[in-house]
């Protein structure tokens, strides 16, 4: 099977009155050159994948062989020696069981059949028409393949196109496949500081080990899928755009509860310090709204880091007790309160007694009476 593409067609003009240009992608078979015309309004990767299928329903089997031009939506990368299929069609064409065989870089004779396609699709099978949908030339040029060119004898093989296929290619055909094909979306995006990377307008959360790098990500109906290189680094569900789904196993605790909200984990944190401390912290994160709270949660932490436990649970038993709920005023209540210390926290200081010490008796002075006034002196 040789396979082309190129501008056949006008649709007719809309309500603005602008007129609509479309493609189509045009399927030869080698031998009997039977065809088979998939219009499209973008020559992409998706549209490639959907027009492989319609042409297998309508030839009624896989072909084993399929030789593409160099176009884009299927080959990321023309080489003579080994091309690079894009991933998207490559997993499509493994899906389906055939090989995929693009042609070299202008080199009309690689897909002789099919090099000169375009021009009688566009002018014998379009030619003066203008459909008024994609839908509609699609059913036009069927007919045309099936009714008109199909029946129409060949000028090389001398045959017509329809009955030669039925006769020689269709046997050996490989069967149809028993399921619509779930076309994969592949991209390349990178990861976030906040650990989450961005696949059809939702957001993924990866590990920590991947911040900043780009991935391959695969996504398909379901899931989601990221590689770095051959490996499978991370599996989600498909989520719709604009949503966000995170794995708490990506990020450590701390992270894990605030992307999850989890009110809880803080108070536990603080509660660990204190009593005190975990009811202060409890009241700041009392309202509708938890999770706009959790820094001045941080930063009563951050007290307990800076001041010691002992002194918060203290400053906080007071807090709590005045009812001020404010971590600015639990800061400078604890800096102006003289810091409490133990006995036991400093020994006392205690004068060491001296090597040499004399008896109390040798400072002692005699006791002399004083002389009366009549005594001489």
């Amino acid at each position: 099977m040789q396979l082309d593409t190129g501008w056949v067609g006008w649709l007719k003009r809309d309500g603005s009155g602008r007129r609509r240009h479309f493609k189509a992608w045009i399927f030869t078979a080698v031998l009997s050159r039977h065809r088979f015309v998939f219009p499209v309004r973008e020559e992409t990767t998706e549209s490639a994948i959907a027009a492989c299928e319609a042409a297998w329903s309508h030839f009624g089997g896989v072909f084993k062989v399929v030789i593409p031009d160099n176009t884009k939506a299927i080959v990321n990368e023309a080489d003579p020696l080994e091309p690079k299929i894009t991933l998207a069609f490559l997993e499509y064409a493994q899906s389906r069981g055939f090989h995929v065989d693009p042609t070299r870089v202008r080199s009309p004779r690689d897909k002789a059949r099919v090099e000169r396609a375009v021009q009688p699709v566009r002018e014998d099978c379009y030619g003066g028409e203008e459909p008024a949908s994609i839908e509609e030339a699609l059913a036009m040029g069927t007919t045309w393949c099936l009714e008109e060119y199909g029946l129409r004898r060949h000028g090389t093989t001398q045959r017509r196109p329809r009955e030669h296929f039925e006769a020689e290619e269709r046997p050996a055909l490989l069967p149809l496949p028993g399921e619509p094909y779930d076309v994969p979306v592949w991209s390349e995006p990178k990861v976030g500081l906040d650990q989450h990377a961005q696949v059809l307008k939702a957001l993924y959360s990866l590990p920590r080990a991947y911040r900043s790098r780009r991935l391959k990500a695969r996504a398909d109906r379901h899931t989601v899928r990221f590689y770095d290189g051959a490996k499978l680094v991370k599996t989600h569900p498909r989520v719709a755009p604009g949503q966000r789904q995170t794995d708490a196993g990506d990020f450590p605790p701390e992270q894990a509860a605030c992307a999850l909200r989890d009110r809880a984990f803080f108070e536990r944190r603080a509660q660990a310090h204190g009593v005190n401390v975990g009811l202060f912290a409890k009241r700041l994160l009392d309202g509708p709204l938890p999770w706009t709270r959790m820094r001045q949660v941080f930063a009563l932490l951050d007290l307990v880091r800076r001041f010691g436990a002992p002194r918060v649970e203290q400053a906080c038993a007071i807090a709590l007790e005045a009812d001020m709920i404010s971590v600015h005023r639990l800061r400078r209540l604890i800096e102006i309160a003289p810091a409490t210390v133990s006995p036991s926290s400093s020994p006392a200081r205690v004068v060491p007694i001296a090597r040499y010490v004399r008896p109390a008796e040798q400072y002692r002075l005699a006791l002399v009476p004083a002389p009366s006034k009549g005594d001489p002196a």
